[in-house]
């Protein structure tokens, strides 16, 4: 319901084919396609966790921090997606008067017919367009170029406070994870300021293992989340097929690492 390419039927359908036990879908900042998921996960076998993933914006970076075992349907969450929504379609238009100015037109309309939810039009799909228009080979050569941090049709954006969001999640009854750490333009004396601040905000866990990290910064992340006293998650951060590491595939947390899932509740 954000910006995958698949619909959450399907993605948990894929998830079951290769091997998936448990699985969350955690949308941007987006819960719609939560009970679509869960119904498909109940056909399949798969233990499934309702989750979100909430755009932050920390120090003038965007940080996403995921909520797993959250109550969808509660206000407070509900709430604070409504507001972190409503300046998406603004953005979207801004970066395409960006677009319009070196040239490339029809940004916007190309981008939304992209979006399957179009409360939810991002810069992936901007990316997804200019594939499709043959202006970039790949997803990752049009941030490169155009839509990453500090290129010219990036636009940033207030998003939600690093605070309000852990609040929301713990207030809907979920864990809150700082998603994907090795993302984020951050020195370790900022990466540190950041855990701290998550830690003293109500955080509960540090994204491990995940699909766009390399094997060797999962020992790392380890130690931070142990430093921290924060439990360990793991994501694929599934977005398509052709642009993400595959459902499945990813290898086990560090052994000295407390897993997410038991702060869930789960074996």
């Amino acid at each position: 319901m954000s910006d995958g390419t698949v619909s959450p039927a399907a993605l948990v359908a894929r998830a079951a084919r290769r091997g998936v036990g448990t699985l969350a879908l955690t949308d941007h900042d987006d819960t719609g396609g939560l009970a679509e998921a869960a119904a498909a996960a109940l056909e399949h076998g798969i233990r499934f966790i309702n989750g979100v993933e909430i755009s932050v914006t920390w120090q003038a970076q965007t940080i996403h921090v995921v909520g797993l075992g959250i109550d969808p349907d509660h206000p407070v969450l509900q709430n604070g997606l409504a507001a972190t929504r409503s300046g998406r379609i603004d953005r979207a238009k801004r970066m395409a008067a960006a677009f319009d100015g070196l040239g490339i037109h029809g940004t916007f309309d190309g981008a939304a017919a992209l979006a399957g939810n179009p409360r939810m039009i991002s810069r992936t799909h901007f990316a997804r367009y200019l594939c499709d228009t043959g202006k970039v080979k790949n997803v990752k050569d049009a941030f490169r170029h155009w839509l990453g941090e500090g290129r010219p049709c990036n636009v940033d954006q207030e998003w939600a406070g690093l605070g309000d969001a852990v609040s929301w999640i713990n207030a809907s009854g979920g864990v809150a994870v700082i998603a994907h750490p090795a993302r984020y333009r951050l020195e370790r004396p900022q990466l540190r300021m950041l855990l701290s601040a998550f830690v003293d905000a109500g955080g509960a866990a540090l994204e491990v293992v995940a699909g766009s990290r390399q094997q060797g910064q999962y020992a790392m992340f380890a130690r931070y989340a142990n430093e921290f006293g924060l439990a360990a998650s793991c994501g694929s951060d599934f977005h398509s097929p052709l642009e993400s590491r595959d459902l499945g595939g990813l290898p086990p947390l560090p052994a000295a690492c407390e897993p997410v899932w038991q702060r869930l509740g789960l074996d």
